[in-house]
């Protein structure tokens, strides 16, 4: 064979093998078009992928939400809203009276308040109701125990031996107090009537008189609120019917007057004029727990 046939033959198959290289690989199986992954023959998926209908596998449609900084998890409950405070309580009005009919008992002489006084305590404290204190010797009697229990420059019964004689007859204890100020004087009568359910001594015309005070009427409970306000006073005058001059009408008994009333009759007690040792204010002889 010539060299020039030679030639002309490799050119041809050198031809053929690039019309080869650029022949399309249409009509050819898709399952060899491209290999399957592991992941997909083993039936799970990669991080990021989601099973396609084919069961190949394909990004997901879109970005994963990511929390905002310091927002809860989705998945998280919703957090309990706080319990609102307890309404704070409101007083009520609130009453106690110790007083029924037959207690009252008058004083026999301008001179034996105290020992009458005493005597109304008695009957107040007593719910027989067959043992009513009211002779006038009695009455006498009890009023010399004050006197020798007391220290004054008037030779009376003072309100030491008032509050003695009521501790020693069975109804104490007692004790004297001053209170600088009216309205918390009220509080503390009617506080201590409602904790010891017994009557309290009120030291009238700046020492010169005594009335039992036997119940009240307040806004609020002393028990429950400290800053009850006393609306009534339910009063015993052992002078009544006769009342002073200077002072003023003895209330009837079991009277409710208010505190205007008797801010008329109940005044400061000076301490110049007897050797108590208080300092001036208005004068309670007040039931103390035992």
């Amino acid at each position: 064979m010539t060299g020039g046939r030679l030639r002309f033959l490799a050119w041809l198959v050198a031809l053929a093998g690039f019309l080869a290289a650029c022949t399309p690989t249409a009509g050819l199986p898709e399952a060899v078009t491209a290999p399957a992954s592991p992941a997909a023959s083993s039936g799970t998926s990669s991080p990021g992928t989601v099973p396609t209908a084919e069961g190949t596998l394909a990004p997901p449609s879109g970005p994963t939400p990511i929390p905002a900084p310091g927002s809860p998890p989705a998945t998280a409950p919703a957090p309990i809203p706080s319990q609102a405070p307890a309404p704070a309580p409101v007083p009520q009005p609130f009453a106690v009276n110790l007083y029924r009919e037959g207690d009252f008992v008058p004083q026999y002489t301008f001179d034996w308040c105290v020992a009458a006084s005493i005597q109304m305590a008695h009957n107040l404290l007593d719910d027989t109701g067959g043992g009513t204190w009211a002779d006038r010797a009695q009455q006498g009697e009890l009023w010399e125990m004050a006197r020798a229990r007391s220290s004054d420059s008037f030779n009376g019964a003072n309100p030491f031996g008032w509050a003695q004689v009521l501790t020693e007859s069975g109804m104490g204890p007692y004790q004297v107090v001053s209170v600088p100020e009216y309205g918390e004087a009220l509080r503390a009568a009617s506080r201590a009537i409602t904790e010891t359910g017994r009557p309290v001594g009120l030291v009238m015309w700046s020492g010169r008189h005594a009335w039992v005070m036997s119940g009240f009427e307040s806004l609020g409970d002393p028990r429950q609120f400290a800053d009850f306000t006393v609306t009534g006073i339910r009063v015993l005058d052992p002078l009544y019917p006769y009342g002073s001059g200077q002072w003023g009408p003895s209330p009837a008994p079991n009277s409710l007057i208010s505190p205007e009333q008797l801010a008329t009759q109940f005044v400061v007690r000076e301490p110049r004029r007897w050797s108590s040792g208080l300092p001036a204010g208005y004068l309670l002889v007040l039931p103390v727990a035992a």
